[in-house]
């Protein structure tokens, strides 16, 4: 293939704004903010599930400690009514003498749930420390992530600007440049890991640092300066210049 020495050349230009597109890639899908809000993201799904162990907690001791609440009620009502009927005197002694022994009764039951209530209030005021531990911690985390998302989000801002200004510099080089040149160069920067044009440098490729041999070296000197040569080694396309050593 033939080529402008000149449009060779311009090659390099062309090679350092797709190594710089394709570090741009790297950096986009390696950014640590990835990892850190994946980190992040484990580390809220444990505190959410111990956030909600603990409310399942606080609410089954509010349900009971209600329970308790509305049966001592009753115990203090049936207690009043009985009192009310044995203050009164009216009625046989039998049955004056078992509203006695029923609020005597009542009295135990009585003090029995309310021992039962304050046990219980006593764990629920443990419970709902629990509770706000793991809200507060949760909420610290949260806050991480959004920090991090926030991070995240102006590197990927950065990346996107960075690339829309190489991408804004390739286009008018591409379409000053021989088709037929630029498609070699792709095909060979698809298989060659991203790099399709290097430097001859000092007799060595600088695409695959290997140094020319002394017949190499001599091919190229004797080939016109618009022969497109390529590396022996990585195939890559050789651009000459006047640091090329030959």
């Amino acid at each position: 293939m033939k080529a402008d020495p000149d449009a060779q050349r311009r090659l390099l230009e062309l090679q350092a704004i797709d190594t710089a597109l394709a570090q741009l890639a790297h950096r986009r899908r390696t950014l640590p903010e990835h990892a850190e809000l994946g980190r992040l993201a484990r580390e809220i799904a444990v505190l959410d599930d111990a956030r909600i162990k603990a409310q399942v907690t606080v609410d089954d001791l509010d349900r009971d400690i209600a329970r308790l609440e509305k049966d001592t009620e009753q115990v203090r009502a049936r207690a009043a009514r009985d009192q009310a009927r044995l203050d009164a005197g009216t009625g046989p002694a039998k049955e004056l003498e078992a509203l006695q022994h029923e609020l005597g009764s009542l009295a135990r039951r009585q003090s029995e749930l309310e021992d039962a209530e304050l046990e219980l209030m006593e764990q629920r005021e443990t419970a709902e420390a629990t509770l706000t531990g793991a809200q507060s911690r949760l909420a610290a985390v949260r806050a991480r992530q959004d920090a991090a998302q926030t991070a995240r989000d102006e590197a990927l801002r950065q990346i996107a600007q960075d690339e829309e200004f190489r991408s804004a510099g390739r286009r008018p080089l591409v379409a000053d440049l021989p088709a037929e040149l630029v498609a070699l160069y792709e095909r060979i920067r698809e298989a060659s890991g991203g790099v399709g044009a290097a430097l001859l440098r000092a007799g060595r490729c600088e695409g695959c640092r290997l140094e020319l041999s002394g017949v190499d070296r001599a091919a190229l000197r004797a080939a016109p300066p618009d022969e497109v040569v390529r590396c022996e080694e990585c195939r890559r396309i050789l651009v000459r210049t006047a640091e090329s050593g030959l």
